[in-house]
């Protein structure tokens, strides 16, 4: 439906029955999303802030997520289960619980309307780390302990052996960080302001609220907006056959 309306004028949309065919490729509607209903163009602006928090983000929680997975799969040091239990814990706390303090602190340190205020809070997440510990659990020590007689280091292990050997969580991993952000609404509408910062969720609200938007052009500013997310997802996909089929015959 987002698809064909996207291709229609808003008088087609509402007609009954709806008409799945269009008519006629009506262009419009995507000239109208990326210009904005006051035509200052800021759709772009908008969606390279979503794509430097979303991929910022995404790369920061994949390595610290992978290296503490690492540490708490194949290293054993006393407390280790406790800290895990603690990192676990966290996932029983809400965002809305903690939001309005991280707001109040991202103003005391003058990070609202910087990529700075949207980034740090999110740079790794509980969720995150478990996945990534629990992948690296069932990866064979006997491939580690022999690393470790060649000579090679830990980091050298983690970064030659463990991760390319880790692509079906990393894509998982990434496809679910990069969507969290691309999609995050109620921390961008807390710490941005100016229109040069919002990220593209903002944008859409904005631009949908308005009362000169139709509903073509609502679905073309949204179909517009899921494009990233369709490309990461079939460039990643191959990762989950390929990776489930090396990681079952390791195993036999």
């Amino acid at each position: 439906f987002m698809i064909t309306a996207s291709f229609m004028p808003a008088r087609d949309i509402i007609s009954m029955p709806y008409p799945w065919i269009p008519r006629s490729l009506y262009t419009q509607n995507f000239l109208k999303a990326i210009a904005g209903n006051d035509r200052t163009y800021l759709f772009f602006r908008s969606f390279l802030n979503s794509l430097i928090v979303a991929v910022v983000v995404t790369m920061t929680t994949i390595i610290i997520a992978s290296l503490t997975g690492y540490s708490l799969s194949k290293f054993t040091f006393p407390g280790r289960d406790l800290v895990f239990m603690l990192i676990m814990a966290t996932m029983m706390i809400p965002f809305e619980a903690i939001m309005i303090p991280l707001q109040v602190v991202s103003t005391q340190l003058r990070l609202t309307n910087t990529y700075a205020g949207l980034i740090l809070p999110f740079l790794v997440d509980a969720f995150g780390i478990f996945m990534m510990r629990q992948y690296f659990v069932t990866f064979p020590d006997e491939f580690i302990d022999a690393a470790r007689v060649d000579g090679m280091g830990e980091f050298s292990i983690y970064r030659r052996i463990l991760l390319p050997n880790a692509g079906p969580a990393i894509a998982t991993l990434s496809i679910l960080t990069f969507r969290s952000q691309w999609d995050s609404l109620m921390w961008p509408l807390l710490v941005v302001q100016s229109e040069k910062m919002k990220t593209l969720p903002l944008y859409i609200m904005k631009f949908t609220g308005d009362i000169n938007s139709d509903e073509g052009s609502q679905m073309a500013v949204s179909l517009l907006a899921s494009i990233p997310m369709l490309i990461l997802f079939f460039s990643m996909s191959k990762y989950f056959i390929s990776g489930s089929i090396i990681h079952s015959s390791r195993k036999g």
